[in-house]
């Protein structure tokens, strides 16, 4: 492997977090997340030359990202919820200032909620990606709207309690 590429490596497996993140934020379906991982991947490694090193490196991956999920959007514009560019762009912008800390907790998140048992992921797709309120959902599930926001809260509190221990691993790992 040259410099050069050992050199990109590193860079891009510090930043790989954030844009991750950044990615799965405008994007909602997994697989498509993937496909636009793989695209800006590509897209890095094409135009590493034209790299200016005095730049953050951060901020030149997440225009990247940008423009592929600009790509992605513009592919699937019938989708109920895409941003507008100016959205993604004040997205890219914040993702670019969050601490390393902050996206590890997105990361892990990510971990904690493929933990959660069926009904559970289903209660949480419900609420924060068809973003039905718990009225809805009770409708929907046939069951009270005070049962589902005890079901939530219990959720929010299992996966906060899930990362927590994902972040106290991690600095014991350090």
């Amino acid at each position: 492997m040259d410099e050069k590429t050992r050199r990109l490596t590193r860079m891009w497996m510090s930043a790989q977090p954030i844009v991750s993140s950044f990615v799965s934020t405008m994007v909602h379906d997994f697989a498509a997340r993937d496909d636009i991982m793989q695209e800006v991947i590509a897209a890095v490694v094409e135009s590493f030359d034209k790299y200016d090193p005095e730049k953050p490196f951060v901020g030149w991956l997440l225009g990247i990202a940008r423009n592929q999920v600009g790509l992605y959007r513009r592919r699937s514009h019938r989708d109920r919820l895409v941003f507008d560019d100016s959205t993604v762009d004040q997205l890219a912008c914040a993702f670019s200032e969050l601490p390393d800390g902050e996206i590890h907790k997105l990361e892990f998140l990510r971990g904690c909620l493929e933990k959660l048992s069926e009904r559970d992921r289903r209660l949480c797709d419900l609420r924060y990606e068809q973003d039905l309120k718990p009225s809805g959902i009770a409708t929907t599930l046939g069951i009270t709207s005070n049962r589902v926001s005890k079901a939530l809260q219990r959720i929010r509190d299992q996966l906060r309690n899930c990362i927590e221990r994902q972040v106290a691993q991690a600095k014991g790992a350090l």
